[in-house]
């Protein structure tokens, strides 16, 4: 059994995830409020929810790896990867694995992209957080007894 590990940004990394939801999301309540027509509302209520779905993908952003799954949280979808399957974590940083159908399949893990605009310490912590991910899918795996 390989364990579970739970890797996410910094807090402040988190919020400012969130805020590329959260800014769009009080854009489309000051429009809405001062619309006049039901269907511009309508608009501004389902680009709101959008957004607000954004904002709390943004917040989660991360992997966990459970026994012999890792899974990655990204601002539109989640995706469970066999441990089994993955032949690499990548810089950018990505994952790459097989699919079952023998398709080579790619990836990224938003949580820990750096930007030369961030600070230093958060980009090592990002880094940090890669390397012990890959040192986390390449250990090898136990092997059970026979009685």
């Amino acid at each position: 059994m390989l364990g579970h590990m739970e890797l996410s940004p910094s807090r402040g990394t988190r919020l400012a995830n969130s805020c590329l939801g959260v800014v769009p999301a009080v854009v489309c309540t000051a429009y809405a409020v001062s619309a006049t027509g039901p269907w511009p509302r309508v608009a501004a209520l389902l680009a709101f929810l959008a957004s607000a779905a954004v904002a709390v993908r943004g917040y989660r952003l991360g992997v966990t790896c459970v026994n012999t799954d890792v899974t990655v949280r990204g601002y539109l979808r989640t995706r469970v990867i066999p441990r089994a399957s993955i032949t690499g974590i990548t810089d950018f940083p990505a994952v790459r694995w097989t699919a079952p159908n023998g398709r080579k399949r790619w990836t990224p893990i938003s949580a820990f992209m750096t930007s030369s605009r961030e600070p230093v310490r958060t980009s090592e912590a990002k880094e940090a957080a890669v390397a012990q991910l890959r040192r986390w899918v390449t250990r090898p795996k136990k092997r059970r007894r026979r009685r």
